[in-house]
């Protein structure tokens, strides 16, 4: 069942009989009464001025509070007095509405938000360059942005101190007009943003002198980031609150950093695993070496077993990248590669001749299984 609405005479305080003055004195009493911009977060207070808003609207035009007076409600309801077809008063604004619920879009003249309710502050996007390591294990960094505050002089109001912004009489704070023409089809009404306050629903006579009345001011900021641990190129984290300052009392908007990785010397990332690779001699890898493997905890010992063919993987347990929300760490991978000595001396190319026909193929089982497959 639908909420019944208050009379009209009664929101505003004032009798039946009242005069165009007494309704116009009583709604500019009321409407300052519960303006949202004097009653910031009071949903209720809002509802009772848009309740006022409605019920000046019916009883400031003479043709609306004739047929208020004679019908109630119901005679200046859109559809009073249609019959059948499109006689009547017919509102465009009702129609974006009706398409809108079910297209789930505006049509026409649908009706906008309160233009002085609270709205949330735009958030702020930027990039962020950090090394290899700063990735890894996570770091503070201070950031510097430029950033829409609300003004100190006067507390985002936009006015001068000591004074206050007018309802604008032409759209009665909604920062819409509504313009109706009549045709032989019945009236029809369009809906625009008021020319008279630009939309905002008020006009400020005085407007702060810092802010030039738009009720905030431009500052750089220095802001401290905590990039967390394992963060990935080109992921983001957000700073609530940190964003351009809302308006109208609401919430400001969030900074997003996203972060750029350099690239390493060394190491290769994926997910949480790293990659390197490590040259060896030929004598490490036919005698076995305890070898100096970089990791980004520092250098570890790996013990490297005789006969390590070249491109060889090995893999270093929890010598990784932390998993982003601190569970457990990634693996290391580290592939082996032979580096062939070059500008050798007669003397040595004499030992590593004996050496080679001391061993012939017997000692090497890819080079054996590499010529039974050709000569097949």
């Amino acid at each position: 069942m639908a909420e019944q609405k208050r009379d009209d005479y009664e929101v505003l305080g004032i009798s039946k009989g009242a005069s165009e003055d007494e309704i116009k004195k009583a709604y500019k009493k009321m409407a300052r009464k519960y303006h949202p911009d004097l009653n910031p977060g009071d949903k209720e207070a809002e509802e009772h001025f848009k309740e006022v808003n409605e019920a000046y609207e019916v009883l400031s035009d003479a043709n609306k509070k004739a047929r208020y007076d004679q019908y109630g409600h119901a005679g200046v309801d859109p559809s009073f007095g249609a019959g059948a077809g499109f006689g009547g008063d017919f509102d465009f604004g009702d129609l974006g509405d009706i398409f809108g619920s079910f297209f789930g879009g505006g049509f026409g003249g649908a009706r906008r938000a309160n233009p002085n309710a609270p709205q949330r502050g735009e958030s702020i996007r930027m990039n962020l360059t950090i090394s290899f390591e700063e990735a890894a294990f996570g770091c503070e960094k201070e950031v510097s942005v430029d950033r829409y505050e609300a003004c100190a002089t006067c507390s985002g109001s936009g006015c001068a101190p000591g004074t206050t912004p007018e309802v604008c009489p032409d759209c009665h704070g909604t920062g819409q007009v509504q313009v109706r023409r009549q045709t032989p089809m019945g009236v029809f009404a369009t809906t625009s943003p008021c020319g008279r306050c630009g939309g905002r629903g008020q006009i400020i006579h005085q407007p702060c002198k810092d802010c030039r009345g738009t009720g905030q001011v431009r500052r750089r900021k220095t802001i401290q980031a905590s990039i967390p641990a394992g963060i990935d190129n080109g992921q983001t984290i957000s700073i609530r609150g940190q964003g351009h300052a809302g308006k109208n009392g609401g919430p400001a908007g969030d900074l997003l950093i996203t972060i750029s990785v350099r690239p390493h010397e060394l190491f290769r990332r994926e997910g949480t695993s790293v990659f390197c690779e490590a040259p060896i001699t030929f004598a490490q890898a036919v005698l076995g070496a305890e070898l100096e493997i970089p990791t980004i905890d520092g250098k570890v010992k790996y013990d490297l077993p005789e006969g390590t063919q070249s491109g060889t993987t090995f893999r270093l347990k929890g010598k990784g990248i932390p998993s982003l929300g601190g569970r457990g760490r990634g693996d290391q991978y580290v592939t082996v590669y032979i580096e062939t000595p070059r500008n050798l001396n007669k003397e040595q190319k004499d030992a590593l001749k004996k050496f080679a026909e001391s061993v012939g193929d017997n000692n090497y089982e890819e080079r054996k299984k590499f010529f039974k497959k050709f000569k097949r």
